[in-house]
């Protein structure tokens, strides 16, 4: 069993740059006069053999320009020109397939419409339609809801120590509603403008709280019960603002629909409450299947083999995260 956790937590080191392997942006805007202005953000990870293709009639006019930050992510910005303008043109990035990640695509046109899509490894292209094809706003920002929850790796830990926590249906119900109750909150006023905090502080904060459950959750149960086992609608409401201001940044990066923001701030909240649901369900199911295998039923040790993982990879967040804003 110690070899199990050891391996265990040797993959911990790979998947803890979970989060920073969210969808990757491309992002190309019309200047006029065939000019076309690109924005490639991606991770380090994500950089490695992918790059954006564009149409084999557009020349570069000047090389990429190129800022790194300490979280392991870089933007690339440069200008092209392409004859035409860019509807109904081609754009792809290859190689999702091997590189594992989803690319979230926005197009600005000239007249100011905006087309957008999530390019994967089944999808890697997509042909810009004219303006009066695009797809409604309503759809797009709930399937982005649902792709940033889950795929937002520390989003999902975070959900799992709750159905850990929260044995019982309707407290669970109740639990995960109050969550939601305090992400939306924080993930409106900050879409909105009314609250920014460095996004180097809310992630560390969000590894925290996952940290904190996890510790929650190897507490012995003969130990006195603490204020996060006591009241957990309130501990998981609490927690909420921070992940509601990882959401923002999220959003912050695709960009709203001038004239549809709430309609979109509205739809890509909705998309992440449909994805959490999904997760809990799934979360419980297994939930259910894990307690029946004849191992776990032997000792404690294998009911907190879940517990281990979720608190390795959390610490390994906030070791990151903490070096990646110089505290």
């Amino acid at each position: 069993m110690r070899r199990a956790l050891a391996v265990l937590l040797w993959l911990c080191c790979g998947l803890a740059q979970a989060h920073p392997l969210a969808p990757a942006l491309l992002q190309l805007r019309e200047a006029g006069d065939g000019r076309v202005e690109l924005l490639w953000r991606a991770s380090i990870l994500q950089a490695v053999g992918v790059e954006p293709q564009l149409p084999a009639d557009c020349a570069r006019l000047e090389e990429p320009r190129i800022e790194r930050d300490d979280r392991g992510a870089y933007t690339a910005r440069w200008t092209v020109r392409c004859p035409g303008g860019l509807t109904g043109r081609s754009l792809s990035v290859p190689q999702l397939d091997r590189a594992g990640i989803n690319v979230i695509l926005r197009v600005e046109r000239a007249d100011g419409s905006v087309a957008k899509t999530l390019l994967d490894a089944t999808r890697p292209g997509y042909t810009v339609p004219p303006p009066e094809a695009v797809p409604a706003v309503f759809p797009a920002y709930l399937h982005l809801g649902m792709e940033h929850l889950l795929f937002g790796f520390d989003h999902v830990l975070f959900v799992t120590a709750l159905v850990l926590l929260v044995r019982r249906l309707k407290p669970l119900l109740v639990t995960v509603t109050a969550f939601t109750l305090g992400h939306s909150i924080t993930l409106g006023l900050a879409v909105l403008g009314f609250v920014h905090v460095d996004p180097g502080l809310t992630e560390l904060g969000i590894a925290l709280s996952i940290l904190l459950l996890a510790c929650e959750l190897a507490r012995p149960a003969d130990r006195p019960p603490t204020l996060l086992a006591r009241r957990p609608a309130l501990m998981a409401a609490s927690f909420g603002l921070l992940h509601g201001l990882g959401f923002a940044g999220a959003l912050s990066e695709v960009g709203l629909p001038q004239g549809e923001i709430p309609l979109a701030l509205f739809a890509f909240n909705l998309g992440i409450e449909l994805g959490q649901v999904l997760l809990v369900v799934v979360l419980l199911v297994l939930g259910l299947a894990w307690r029946r295998l004849p191992v776990v039923a032997q000792g404690p040790l294998p009911r907190l083999l879940p517990v281990y993982l979720i608190g390795a990879l959390a610490a390994y967040w906030c070791l990151d995260r903490v070096s990646g804003i110089g505290l």
